[in-house]
């Protein structure tokens, strides 16, 4: 079974730029979206990803993540996926002894930024970067299949 422990934060400055490991274009579309678990598809470069998440609120959720053919994937972005898609690009951004994701928004929700951390368990401890401001992990406002419906640049 797979389950994902993570936090979320606002970023307040560029100062992630300084620990900068990779960088992925994604685009993401939500093919199912339930009181209890959400569907999506994602591309990131030339892979792509079938993603099934609970859609419990907190830093801890259920999460399964399957690889799929960029073909398939490219296809039910344009023919199944709600629209607007998440368009975004992700950073891995090292602090400490965690890589972190951090995720440069376009599109619709222009000018957000946030990132977030995975734990092993909830209480774990992390080094907080400077350039993390506000906790979001509780906010729903920020999980991305409510971006979709409510866009950053409506707020």
């Amino acid at each position: 079974m797979g389950f994902e422990i993570e936090r979320k934060f606002l970023v307040i400055n560029d100062r992630w730029k300084e620990n900068v490991i990779s960088r992925s274009r994604l685009q993401q579309g939500y093919l199912a979206n339930q009181a209890n678990a959400s569907v999506r598809v994602r591309i990131a470069d030339d892979n792509a990803w079938l993603n099934i998440k609970s859609t419990t609120i907190g830093i801890s959720r259920l999460e399964f993540e399957y690889a799929i053919p960029r073909q398939d994937a490219e296809e039910m972005l344009a023919q199944i996926a709600q629209k607007p898609f998440i368009d975004k690009t992700r950073y891995r951004v090292r602090c400490g002894d965690h890589i972190w994701d951090l995720d440069q928004f376009d599109g619709e929700n222009l000018g957000l930024v946030v990132a977030e951390v995975e734990l092993e368990s909830e209480d774990q401890p992390f080094e907080m970067p400077v350039w993390a401001g506000e906790e979001v992990s509780q906010d729903t406002r920020y999980y991305n299949v409510n971006l979709i419906k409510h866009p950053y640049n409506r707020w």
